[in-house]
């Protein structure tokens, strides 16, 4: 690795001398809109910013972080807002051949703010063996207060970001580093490890099966061997190269909707020639170990990287933005309240949240008519700018701005009413539980079925059967998903067709005689048989309309081997046994309006938002051989599979 690496030094610093021949625009067509608008943006920039670029920054281990540090002229003792990123955030677009966009270096110095941005240890100009979240931790601890000692600093941090620019920010915060006053963590479910009853260790689990959207996110990050300028090469020079070089991965395109049908899992990335890192490969260089795909929910080696765990405190105030239709919306919750629950007195009072209608991420493209999949949630739009600049007003300036005076603890966007509401907890005081029983005569399969949700559980067991095959698995259909390239398509998608299959079992109550807030958790318990020693179960909940369209709007799954809990010894099932299974709880807010219905889906698989358990009992990840599973879903008063929700009773005014 290290002759590797000094080769392709080697390479990095002989291909300057002869850049000026290689120009990457020559030729090509240039937008001369956008270039335009990024020269202005920079021109803005330049006149209002004392600017300093390609810094390179020892952290206590010696390995040097590369930062752009951008303030306002004029003014002696500024607060921070620090970025950090694993992704490409050079000063200069090399392919446009133009500036990048400093929209938001510009904004936060117009608004008196220093811009602080770092890359991750090991990605583009900065130093070191990456692994996810950029750990160690000591990193950010070390960066912020590197901030916040300067000359230039009013001693004050903000943390800002979405997804993997927010997901080290609760780990980070949890070491208290000197300078950090505020955090503004959005989209942050992959920084979320054990956060109970959640061990979704960054959203690679979901109920102990292996959410696929690391898998080809990770292509892309885990770039091991990389081209590096040498140690000695200087900020001018570093400055002069990142106009030629930005020291980015051009890999292949892939065709992840083919790709992620390959068995063995570990091999995903290498089958097409993808390079090696962290998700399949032992790296003892860097804490964790590498080689994710191998560990298990509760591995020790979850707790050696950049991830927060319900043992740790976050003591500073804390602006939490999330979506229903993102990643991990639960976890992120259970994150919310543990801070809450567990931080001083003033602290866990200065905790807010906000929880959009939206996909990953994707807040700020809410419109007049937000559509969400193929469904429109009506009109979602806030103003986060705003929101987010007051904050750190408050906490970083030490300004009354009023903002915390009519700021509510919780503001979520309730869907089928579409309308933003507010409360002081969550789930929403006076929000109470309702259970349905899942009843049926032996016939649930498919939408054409006799399944139902009833208020009693029925009397008799008539099991409803349906065979999982690894090899012809339930698709994924919409979702609440992330980052699968051409895979997926994540959001509220009608889920008729996909429902005809007899692999699925659904369950929906009568139509509604009065229209139901349901906002909270979601509890789905069941009682399992099957002949194979393990395999899954997967659950949807779904709003469905007097017209038949039915929209998903949470889903989870749990791979029956973790039943007992993740920190318990694995245990097998005996053919034909029957066991009760609770999954990890789901989560919306969705008014079912007079008229419709409330629906589940039951499976044992939806592939490829969720790894296919081969149902062989052996290591999933390093098998090429599946057997067929013949599940049951048991439902009586003796074995009482039930769907648990959380109604909120209060007037809905339209």
């Amino acid at each position: 690795m290290i002759k590797a690496t000094r080769r392709l030094i080697f390479i990095a610093v002989s291909l300057l001398s002869i850049a000026p021949l290689l120009p990457a625009q020559r030729g090509v067509p240039r937008d001369t809109v956008l270039v335009a608008r990024r020269d202005s943006l920079e021109k803005a920039l330049q006149a209002i910013a004392i600017i300093d670029r390609k810094l390179m920054i020892p952290m206590r281990d010696g390995t040097r972080i590369q930062f752009d540090v951008y303030r306002p002229k004029g003014v002696v003792k500024a607060p921070a807002i620090f970025s950090r990123t694993p992704y490409n955030m050079n000063y200069w677009d090399v392919k446009l051949g133009a500036p990048a966009d400093m929209s938001a270096q510009l904004t936060a110095i117009k608004r008196g703010y220093a811009y602080v941005a770092a890359n991750e240890r090991g990605h583009f100009f900065s130093e070191g063996n990456y692994d996810i979240l950029g750990p160690p931790v000591t990193d950010g601890a070390d960066e912020i207060q590197w901030i916040s000692s300067q000359p230039w600093s009013n001693g004050k941090v903000g943390l800002v970001g979405c997804s993997s620019t927010a997901e080290w920010q609760m780990g980070v915060a949890a070491q208290a580093p000197k300078g950090l006053a505020a955090i503004n963590p959005q989209g942050f479910g992959a920084g979320v490890g054990r956060v109970k009853p959640y061990y979704e260790q960054g959203n690679w689990y979901r109920g102990g099966a292996v959410q696929m959207l690391f898998i080809d996110w990770l292509e892309g990050e885990q770039n091991q061997v990389r081209p590096m300028f040498p140690a000695n090469t200087s900020q001018a020079d570093l400055i002069r190269a990142a106009r030629e070089f930005d020291l980015a991965q051009q890999l292949p395109p892939v065709d992840w909707k083919a790709g992620f049908w390959h068995l063995p899992v570990k091999d995903l990335i290498e089958a097409h020639g993808g390079p090696h890192g962290i998700f399949a490969d032992s790296m003892p260089g860097i804490a964790t170990g590498g080689a994710m795909i191998q560990r298990t929910p509760n591995d020790p080696a979850w707790y050696r990287g950049g991830l927060y765990d319900d043992d740790m405190k976050i003591n500073v105030p804390g602006l939490w933005f999330m979506s229903w239709y993102d990643v991990s919306i639960g976890p992120n919750l259970a994150t919310y309240n543990h801070v809450r629950a567990t931080a001083d007195p003033t602290i866990a009072n200065q905790q807010y949240a906000v929880i959009a209608p939206t996909l990953h991420c994707s807040y700020t493209r809410a419109t007049e008519n937000t559509v969400v999949g193929e469904r429109s949630v009506g009109d979602a739009r806030l103003d986060y700018n705003e929101l987010t600049y007051g904050w750190f007003d408050t906490f970083l300036k030490g300004e009354h701005t009023g903002l915390l005076d009519t700021l509510p603890k919780v503001r979520y966007y309730t869907m089928g009413i579409n309308k933003w509401q507010t409360a002081d907890t969550w789930p929403p005081k006076g929000a109470e539980p309702m259970t349905f029983y899942l009843s049926s005569q032996g016939k649930a399969n498919t939408l054409h079925g006799d399944g139902l949700l009833t208020t009693s559980a029925p009397a008799k067991d008539a099991p409803d059967n349906f065979t999982y095959d690894p090899m012809h698995p339930v698709m994924s259909h919409g979702g609440n998903v992330c980052c699968q390239a051409n895979a997926l398509t994540g959001g509220a998608l009608d889920q008729q067709k996909a429902e005809e299959s007899d692999s699925i079992l659904v369950y929906s109550t009568e139509p509604l005689k009065q229209g139901m807030e349901v906002s909270g958790p979601i509890q789905f318990t069941t009682y399992v048989s099957s002949d194979r020693k393990d395999t899954d179960i997967t659950v949807k909940l779904i709003d469905v309309y007097p017209d038949g369209k039915a929209y998903n709007l949470d889903e989870t799954i749990q791979r029956l081997r973790y039943r007992n809990g993740y920190d318990k010894p694995v245990e097998w099932m005996q053919s034909g046994k029957v066991y009760k299974v609770a999954l990890q709880p789901m989560t919306t807010s969705n008014y079912f309006e007079a008229g419709h219905r409330i629906r589940i889906e039951v499976s044992s698989s939806n592939f490829p938002r969720f790894d296919r358990n081969l149902n062989t009992g052996g290591n999933n990840y390093s098998e090429t051989q599946s057997l067929v599973a013949h599940n049951s879903i048991h439902h009586s008063r003796q074995y009482p599979s039930s769907l648990t929700i959380t109604v909120v009773k209060r007037p809905v005014a339209r």
